[in-house]
Order: C-alpha cells, then sequence, then structure tokens
C-alpha cells in the first residue's frame, strides 16, 4: 500500500493570471503597441485550437478521422479562458473587477435581475 501525498492546493486564479502576466511581460520578444495587439491576437489562435479540437473529436476531418477528444476541447476552451484572462491584465491592473463588473451587467441583462437568485447587478 502506497502513502497518498496530501493534495496540493490549487493556485488562485488571480495571482496564477499575475504571475502568467509579468512572465509574459519579462520575456515578450515584441513589446509596445505590437507586443500589445500580438497579445490580443493569441485569443484568435487559441480559438482556432478549439475548433480545431471540436472537428477532431467529432471526426469530421476524414483525412485524420477521430484525432481529438472531448476532454481535449475542453482544454482548449481553458486555454482560450486563460489567455483571455491574461490579456485582460495586459490592459488593466484590475482584471478581477473588470471582469465580475461585466459579468454582473451581462447577469442584469440576460436574466433581469442580475444572477440566478435575481439579485440586482
Amino acid at each position: 500500500m502506497t502513502e497518498q501525498q496530501p493534495a496540493s492546493p490549487a493556485p488562485d486564479l488571480w495571482t496564477t493570471v499575475d504571475a502568467l502576466w509579468r512572465w509574459l511581460e519579462q520575456n515578450q520578444p515584441v513589446s509596445g503597441r505590437e507586443g500589445l495587439l500580438l497579445r490580443m491576437l493569441k485569443l484568435s489562435e487559441e480559438v482556432g485550437e478549439v475548433a480545431e479540437a471540436v472537428i477532431g473529436a467529432t471526426g469530421q476531418n476524414p483525412r485524420k478521422g477521430r484525432s481529438h477528444t472531448w476532454d481535449d476541447v475542453q482544454a482548449e476552451l481553458c486555454d482560450v479562458v486563460i489567455t483571455a484572462l491574461v490579456a485582460l491584465r495586459t490592459l488593466t491592473p484590475e482584471p478581477r473587477g473588470v471582469l465580475e463588473g461585466h459579468v454582473g451587467r451581462v447577469a442584469g441583462r440576460s436574466l433581469g435581475g442580475g444572477g440566478p437568485e435575481g439579485a440586482g447587478a
């Protein structure tokens, strides 16, 4: 019988986003306006990878067949979310507040009361 290691706590989302942003800022080969635009374009690349994974999971390319799984699609969607959050962090030092405010406005429009419980946004 092997002894199980205690699970390490999941990293805080916003701490991780900020760390990824700092890492990219320190290691970007292109900076300034062009670097900013390239960071935003990275999001399109990641969305394309979602499309590729969906096509692969459904076997829509007869030449490749089923080249991906739905787990691959989930992973690619996570990459889209991470990339979007890092892009948002690039534009503002307060991405959490910007996102929460926007989610509240979308919920208010879509759910009528700001959320599933009907609270105002």
